[in-house]
Parts: C-alpha cells; sequence; structure tokens
C-alpha cells in the first residue's frame, strides 16, 4: 500500500559541525541538495469501519538511529484531525471515517528535527494520501418524479422524455459508477433504453378519450446491471395529449324552439351543441345556416367557448305572416389534423324548428310620424290630419284615438275617437306657439268596451260633447291597457300677416335749442313679429293729423328706417317744451298691417357740440324778483323746521308716562309693564315672590326693584309690622293677617299697582269645579262680591273661604 525510498546519508552529513554547516549552506548556492528520504503516494479504502485507528503508513529518515533524536512532523490537510503521526516512529493513522464522495484525496506535508535543538534535518516534503472508491452511492435521479406529455395516437418508438441518474461513486474505478436503466411499470405501453434512459412509447394507436395519464416507473442500477448493484428509481406522470381524431356530432337530429313574434332583432332563440370527445382547440366549431325557409330571418353564430351554436333573431317576427320557420344547421370543426383527414368528415347537420308564438301587440300606425302644415288664422274645428291605427292580430280589435295631454297641456287640439280626425279646438297663433308635437295614443277596444262606450255616448248629454269639452275627455278601458301604440304628429304654425308694426326701442327724441332746419334729430326703426317669406319691409309716414306739420317732417328710408327733421330753428323751452309727433307704420304683406306711434320730442338746452345738458323748464318759469340766494335761504329755513319737528316727536317719545289712578281701571291683579317682550312663566326677574312663600323674611327684600327694567313700580312685598296682623298665633293666622293687611294696604292707595299675584303655569284646566279664578273677567264695579260659593268647592279652597266667604258655622268675623 505504500514505500519509502532511502537515500544514503549519516546523521553527520545532517547534524555535522558549524563550519561544515555553513560551508554545506554556501555550497547549497552552486549545486543541487541531495535529498536524504522520499516517499510515494499513499492509498486508503474509504468507508472504514474498524474500532483501530487505520494504519495507512510509516515515514522513516536513514538518519533515524532509534534513539529518539528525531521528532517527525505531519502538515496539511486533515492534519491532527483526519490523520495522526507517532513523532517518534514515523507511524501515519486516519482517526476518522474517509468518504471519497466527500474528499478524494489529501494534500500532507511531512519534516524531520532534531528532538533537541527543533532544527529540521530535512527540507519539508510533500506527499498525497489518495482514497480509493467502494460502491456505497445507489444512482439517483435528481429531477423525478417527472411529467411528460405525448400526443394520443402516436406511433411505437416515439420518443416521450430522457431520464439521466446519476452515481456519486468513481467512474473511473470499476464499475461502481456504469448505469443500466429498466421499466419496473408501465409495460406494455411504453419502455427504456437501457443505456440512453430514454422512454418511448411501446404500444400503438393509444387513444386519449379512452385513457388519458398513466405511471411509469424506470429503475437506474449501477455495477452494469450486475447482481449486488445497487438501483434508484422514479416515477414518470405521462399524459396523452388531444389531437382532432374525433368528428363532432348533435346529440339531437331535431331541435324544436319557440320565440314570441314580439322579440326584438338579437333576441336569443336558442342554443344547440354539436359534441365533440375532442377538448380545447380540436372541439371549437363553427355554426351555419345552410338551408331551410328562415335563413333570412334568423342568424347563428358561435358563443365565446366557441363550443354552443347561438340561434338569433335576425328579421321582426310576425306570427299573423308566418308561423312557424325551418332551420338546417350545419356545425364544423374549425381546427383539422391532415394526419387524420381520412377520419372525417369533422362536421355535422341537424334540423331546428322554430315556432313564433302570438303575442298581443299593439295597435300600429300607418306611417311612423306625421307630419302637418296649418295657417295660424285656421278656424276652430280645423281638421289638421287624419291618424289611422289597426291592429296586427288575428282578432282585428277596433281602435280608438286619444290625446297624450302631456304633449298639449292648453288643449289647442282634439282627436276623434273613432276616426282619428284632429283638430283644432283653439286658436292658433304662430307668434306665441310656432310648434305643436302632438302625441297621438291609440288603443284596442274589444267588444263589449265598444258596447259600454256607445252606451255611454248615448247618455251623454248633447251639451257635454261640445267643441271644448270633447269625447276624448271619455275615458274607455282598453282591452290590455299595456298595449298602447304612440305616434308623434309635429304641426308647424304658418305665419299670417296678422301684427302691425310698431316703432322699437324709445319713443322719445329731444330736439336742441340751436337747432336749425332739416337738422336729423332722431332715427326710427319699426318691429313686426310677422315673418314673412319675402323678409319685413316697412313704410313711414307722418299720421294725417300731422301732415302739415310746421316743426318737424319725416323722411323714410327705404330700408325700413326713417329720419325725424326739423321744419324750423328757435326752439326755445320757455315759448314749448315738448311736441308730439304722430308717426304712421305700416308693413308690405298682404292683408296690410298699420299703426301709427307717437314720438314725443322734447326741447333741450345743448352745448356747442350737441350734447344735452337740460331738458328741465322749471329754471325758467321762477319769478324774475326771485334771485339764487333768496331760493336757498327759503330751503334752508324748510330744513330746520323739519328737524326741530323731528327733535319735538322724539322728547315726547322718551317721556315718562304717569300710571292710571282712576279706581274704576285699578284691577286688582299684579299687571306690570314691560318695555320688550317677556319670556313668559320662566322670566323671574319680573318680581320678587318669596314674601309671598315666606312672610317673615318679607323684611329682607325691603326697597328690592325690578332688575331688567327701570325701577318705575316698587317692590310686592313690601315690609308689613308683624303688629298689622291681626290674630298672630299659629302659622296660618300670621299668613292670613299678612294677607288682610296687604290687600287693605292696596285698597288705601289708589295710584298703587294691582297687587295680586297672578302666576301663569300653561292653561287653566277645563275639569276645575272653579272654573277660571282669574278677576280679568270679573265686574268692574265697586260693590261686593258673594263667595260663598267658594264653601262648596271642598277642603283645598277652606282657607279662601275663610277669608273672602262666609263660614258655615258661627264664627265672629276676623275685623
Amino acid at each position: 500500500l505504500w514505500g519509502l525510498l532511502m537515500e544514503e546519508a549519516s546523521l553527520g552529513d545532517l547534524l555535522g559541525t558549524p563550519a561544515e554547516e555553513e560551508h554545506v549552506r554556501n555550497s547549497a548556492l552552486l549545486q543541487r541538495a541531495k535529498r536524504s528520504w522520499v516517499w510515494n503516494q499513499f492509498f486508503v479504502l474509504e468507508e472504514y469501519t474498524g474500532l483501530e485507528p487505520l494504519y495507512i503508513g510509516k515515514l522513516h529518515s536513514d538518519m533515524d538511529k532509534g534513539d529518539g533524536s528525531i521528532k517527525y512532523i505531519l502538515t496539511g490537510e486533515g492534519a491532527g484531525t483526519t490523520f495522526t503521526i507517532d513523532d517518534s516512529t514515523g507511524d501515519i493513522h486516519a482517526i476518522q471515517r474517509l468518504d471519497r464522495e466527500v474528499k478524494a484525496q489529501y494534500i500532507l506535508r511531512a519534516q524531520a528535527r532534531n528532538r533537541l535543538t527543533d532544527r529540521p534535518l530535512e527540507p519539508e516534503s510533500e506527499f498525497i494520501v489518495k482514497i480509493q472508491d467502494i460502491n456505497d452511492n445507489e444512482p439517483r435521479f435528481l429531477d423525478g418524479p417527472y411529467q411528460a406529455t405525448v400526443p394520443e395516437m402516436s406511433k411505437i418508438g416515439t420518443s416521450v422524455i430522457q431520464l439521466t441518474a446519476t452515481d456519486a461513486d468513481d467512474p473511473t474505478y470499476g464499475n461502481s459508477a456504469r448505469v443500466v436503466y429498466s421499466i419496473l411499470e408501465g409495460q406494455p405501453y411504453f419502455s427504456v433504453d437501457a443505456k440512453t434512459g430514454v422512454v418511448r412509447v411501446s404500444l400503438a394507436d393509444m387513444d386519449r378519450e379512452t385513457r388519458e395519464n398513466y405511471t411509469v416507473v424506470i429503475q437506474a442500477k449501477d455495477m452494469g446491471g450486475q447482481l449486488g448493484g445497487l438501483a434508484g428509481t422514479t416515477t414518470i406522470n405521462i399524459t396523452l395529449s388531444d389531437i382532432n381524431d374525433n368528428p363532432p356530432m348533435f346529440d339531437q337530429r331535431l331541435y324544436q324552439m319557440s320565440i314570441p313574434e314580439s322579440a326584438p332583432v338579437g333576441s336569443v332563440v336558442g342554443r344547440i351543441w354539436a359534441k365533440d370527445r375532442d377538448i380545447g382547440v380540436n372541439a371549437e366549431m363553427k355554426y351555419s345556416i345552410i338551408d331551410g325557409d328562415g335563413r333570412d330571418t334568423f342568424d347563428i353564430s358561435t358563443d365565446p367557448t366557441n363550443l354552443f351554436g347561438i340561434i338569433t333573431v335576425k328579421k321582426p317576427l310576425n306570427f299573423e305572416n308566418k308561423p312557424s320557420y325551418t332551420l338546417k344547421v350545419e356545425g364544423a370543426n374549425t381546427h383539422l389534423d391532415p394526419a387524420f383527414r381520412h377520419r372525417g368528415p369533422f362536421k355535422d347537420v341537424t334540423i331546428v324548428h322554430v315556432s313564433i308564438e302570438d303575442v298581443d301587440e299593439p295597435p300600429q300606425f300607418d306611417l311612423p310620424a306625421y307630419y302637418v302644415e296649418l295657417p295660424e288664422d285656421a278656424e276652430i274645428g280645423t281638421m289638421v290630419k287624419t291618424v289611422s291605427a289597426r291592429d296586427p292580430d288575428a282578432a282585428n280589435n277596433t281602435v280608438r284615438y286619444s290625446i297624450d295631454r302631456s304633449s298639449d297641456p292648453d288643449k289647442y287640439f282634439y282627436i276623434e275617437i273613432t276616426s282619428g280626425s284632429l283638430m283644432t279646438v283653439r286658436s292658433l297663433d304662430r307668434e306665441e306657439v310656432g310648434w305643436h308635437n302632438i302625441t297621438i295614443l291609440a288603443m284596442e277596444m274589444n267588444r263589449g268596451l265598444i258596447g259600454a262606450e256607445r252606451q255611454m255616448r248615448d247618455r251623454t248629454p248633447q251639451s257635454f260633447i261640445s267643441v271644448h269639452q270633447p269625447l276624448t275627455s271619455l275615458r274607455f278601458p282598453a282591452d290590455n291597457p299595456t298595449q298602447i301604440a304612440s305616434v308623434s304628429v309635429a304641426v308647424r304654425v304658418l305665419d299670417v300677416n296678422d301684427n302691425p308694426p310698431s316703432l322699437m326701442h324709445y319713443l322719445e327724441a329731444y330736439v336742441c335749442e340751436n337747432a336749425k332746419a332739416g337738422q336729423l334729430i332722431q332715427t326710427v326703426t319699426a318691429v313686426d313679429p310677422d315673418e314673412p317669406l319675402g323678409g319685413q319691409h316697412f313704410y313711414y309716414s307722418l299720421a294725417p293729423e300731422a301732415v302739415n306739420n310746421p316743426n318737424f317732417t319725416l323722411k323714410d328710408n327705404q330700408d325700413n328706417t326713417a329720419w325725424i327733421l326739423t321744419r324750423r330753428g328757435g326752439w326755445s323751452q320757455q315759448d314749448q317744451t315738448v311736441f308730439y309727433l304722430p308717426i304712421f307704420i305700416s308693413d308690405g304683406e298682404q292683408p296690410v298691417q298699420s299703426s301709427t306711434s307717437t314720438l314725443t320730442i322734447r326741447v333741450c338746452s345743448c352745448d356747442q357740440e350737441g350734447n344735452v345738458m337740460s331738458c328741465n323748464a322749471e329754471a325758467y318759469s321762477l319769478p324774475a324778483s326771485l334771485s339764487r340766494g333768496a331760493l336757498i335761504a327759503i330751503l334752508a329755513c324748510i330744513f330746520v323746521l323739519l328737524v326741530m319737528i323731528l327733535l319735538m316727536l322724539s322728547l315726547r317719545t322718551h317721556r315718562k308716562k304717569p300710571y292710571l289712578c282712576d279706581e274704576e281701571e285699578n284691577v286688582h291683579e299684579n299687571i306690570v309693564r314691560y318695555d320688550d317682550e317677556g319670556g313668559g312663566e320662566e322670566d323671574t326677574e319680573a318680581f320678587d315672590i318669596a314674601a309671598m312663600w315666606n312672610p317673615r323674611e318679607a323684611h329682607h327684600h325691603l326697597g328690592k326693584m325690578r332688575q331688567d327694567m327701570l325701577p318705575e313700580i316698587e317692590s310686592l312685598s313690601r315690609y308689613v309690622p308683624q303688629a298689622c296682623v291681626m290674630g298672630g298665633g299659629s302659622g296660618d293666622s300670621n299668613v292670613h293677617g299678612y294677607v288682610l293687611a296687604k290687600l287693605l294696604e292696596a285698597d288705601m292707595d289708589p295710584c298703587a299697582p294691582p297687587y295680586d299675584s297672578l302666576q301663569t303655569y300653561a292653561y287653566e284646566g277645563e275639569g276645575s269645579v272653579a272654573e277660571s279664578l282669574s278677576s280679568l273677567q270679573s265686574g268692574t264695579s265697586n260693590t261686593d262680591h258673594e263667595y260663598d260659593y267658594l264653601n262648596d268647592w271642598g277642603p283645598r279652597f277652606k282657607k279662601l273661604a275663610e277669608m273672602y266667604g262666609v263660614l258655615e258655622t258661627n264664627s265672629p268675623p276676623l275685623w
């Protein structure tokens, strides 16, 4: 396994004297040094499983006398970890398990040194430890499992996929890495080449429609397939891809379909399908109508999946004209395989019978729209147009007409319900409404409803059936209210010359005082709401009564305008400030329309350029003796007088008004005057009624004034000495005496405000036996009231009965 070649050399030659050593070093520069020991490569098998370290080899120098003076040192890959050396004997051992697939060789370096001086006896030398292979790795399919596809109906020998197994053993050493392939599962459909690993088809005419997926198991064995070799397996999932080898076929020889006649163009009638056992593009179809009486009425197309044929309506249907159609439809594959054309034809034919369903259709007008021209001077009752509609169904029911009032809100027209004659019921005016777009409704009437209609017409008074209230106001129910047809009638109102022209813009002009004769002062223009075909043409002249006007004249410019010119000069506001000039205007259409407009001309003072400065004559009407300064003084006096009057009125409004002291008007209620709107029962600032709640604390509020207004009224809860209280014993008597004292004080003071405290909480209930307790509606005389009825009101009014009424017992009066 290893060898060692010694060369003669003495230990003295290695050690020597210092002088000799120096000579040796100097001579080494001149000649090649002679090695004392060399060795070859070491070889060792992998996967050693023994308990002892694996002996690899021995290093020995001829200088080693066996006295232990030489120390062997091992360095390099794995030294000390994988390999060790006995420094005395030079024996090398492997202390770890070696695997060639992990590392195939190790490069080590060895050196012999003097154990005492640690000086190298020889230069360091390199050697290799190679790991020899054994068959310890099975072949592996690194990319498995595999997916493969092959077209159906493939010939024998068609390649499917090539597999490659990898063996980690050394291919240069023995047969450990020589792999042979075989098939374990998948016969007789597929086979594998033993050397190349190519999987091929081994059975002809495999049909995808019969079986689509196959599972094949392939084995790879090393050692050339011999006994004892290691093996690995993998799986191939093989799918047969589709080819167009099956023709389509309709599942029905005859299809029955139906569709209502009211279906619009483009409506779907039905769907047909020529089934194909193939899939994908090989099953895509194209449908066409090749024969039948419905080729022009129906159409067929392929749905987005390219599998189904969709039959649609191509032209409007009419049950009364043709109740059924027959179609001959062909379905053919769009993608053909030339290798399988002999299996054709790849198409099929079926018959489709389409029945048209009768539906109750709305009436149909003879025209899609009507256009009428009518002069605006047409008389009331003029027939505009007669519309006609019929029932397209076989029943041919009677049709009745009416006007959609939303299209004629002002009710200019009326239609006769049976004949469809459209007439006017109001005068037309093109200048007001030039176009009328009327919607006529037509509805079917069955025989029973027609009889009811006649009875209603017979029972309707003739006074009701008039031009202004036509029969369209009689509403008859339709046989099918949803089946109502409509048509548009456009009525254009033609123009008639029925409006006179008139002056446009302003009817006023001015003439300057310095104007001369023949000067232009105004250009007038007329307007006419009529629109004649030849265009407007107006004629101007002065009215007959102004033909000989000495001040102004008129010139017709023959272009629908006229000039107003002066006939004289010397104008003055003092003489006359306003002139009225009547102008006669007529148009050129028949019948001729004319009108007279009056132009107001004012005399104004102007500057040199003709700009108006003043058109008022008041400044010239003042007396000559009244100067401008006097006029200003008069105006100033008037202004001062007005200011004094306003000041006096303002002082009077702020003067305090005295209270009424008339005892006739002294109503015993606490009525307090507010300068602003009060807050109702939430107003707690008007006065303090704490004294009424606790009479003993009345003196704490002495002199308390109202907080939200000027102190016009003294607090109602003024202090009353206890000496004035009669019968002061208990708490009730104190209250009783307090109230009586306050009442006496109020009666003695005629200028005091009413002393009753009226507190309003919501409203008085109507269910109270006492009814209203307010004294506002009591008598105004000073006579005593009778309060004996207080005894009948129950215990709640006992105290009031004691104070104001007569007790049932013979108790002495309190005062």
